[in-house]
């Protein structure tokens, strides 16, 4: 069993060079479980094992590739001797109205936050089974609990696409326990666990949505905290299979995503 105290757990993050998937690979770590943090920036994923420490490994990964997760995978398996539970942390974000989103850009998003997704817990499902491990992915309160934010229409449908593949996962693979998480405004942490969804979009634009945002009462300010979160995932991939956990939602407490749960 995947929370047997004898035994650290074993768990991969992915998407854990930067931002919150840094914070969790890091945090984890430090709650004692063995780590691998797989990205596609190597470097940055050597820096982040050294920052975690217990024994955590850097695992090259470009989830877009199916043979590259098939790959990372068996060096997770050959690193930490087997697998309890998967971290899916990878999301990208374009800022466009919708009509303005190309089909390259959607094609990279679904790749990115979908596609992705299914092919590194294709890769992962035969150990997790073997172990009764989890699998939980980060996901969005504007994907199926509010409503979507002008300018970001194309990741809430992503992410609203990434809820209903865990679902499907787990209705196929009942031997496993998916939850998909939920998750509101973070910052992340310092450095490179600093949460960077935004870093290569046009700083005006940006900064004329944010006060459309706010304007509007889509953004009020409130920060889900990254340690809290780590937490979260943390207790769940402790739960294995044992506890049924489909969804959870962790939202700010000044966020207008609250009252919109309430009335969900």
């Amino acid at each position: 069993m995947s929370g047997n105290k004898e035994q650290p757990l074993r768990v991969a993050v992915v998407g854990a060079s930067a931002g919150l998937g840094r914070c969790i690979g890091i945090g984890l770590a430090q709650r004692g479980a063995r780590v691998a943090l797989l990205a596609r920036r190597y470097e940055r994923l050597l820096v982040a094992a050294q920052d975690a420490g217990n024994g955590a490994v850097a695992v090259a990964c470009d989830v877009t590739v199916a043979e590259a997760c098939g790959q990372a995978v068996s060096r997770v398996i050959d690193e930490l001797g087997g697998l309890d539970a998967l971290v899916y942390t990878t999301g990208m974000g374009v800022l466009a109205p919708l009509e303005q989103v190309t089909a390259e850009q959607w094609a990279l998003l679904f790749a990115t936050n979908v596609t992705g997704a299914s092919l590194i817990t294709a890769a992962a499902a035969p150990h997790l089974a073997a172990t009764g491990g989890s699998a939980v992915y980060l996901s969005s309160l504007s994907a199926s609990y509010t409503t979507p934010w002008p300018m970001l229409g194309s990741y809430a449908v992503t992410k609203s696409a990434l809820d209903k593949l865990v679902e499907a996962w787990r209705i196929e693979h009942p031997e496993i326990g998916f939850t998909r998480l939920a998750v509101g405004d973070s910052l992340g942490g310092s450095g490179d666990s600093m949460t960077e969804f935004n870093k290569s979009w046009d700083p005006q634009a940006l900064e004329t949505s944010i006060r459309f945002w706010m304007e509007h009462k889509y953004m009020l300010g409130g920060l889900v905290d990254a340690e809290h979160l780590t937490d979260v995932v943390n207790n769940v991939i402790r739960c294995g299979k044992s506890s049924f956990i489909p969804y959870l939602t962790l939202a700010p407490r000044s966020s207008s995503a609250v009252k919109e749960l309430r009335n969900w």
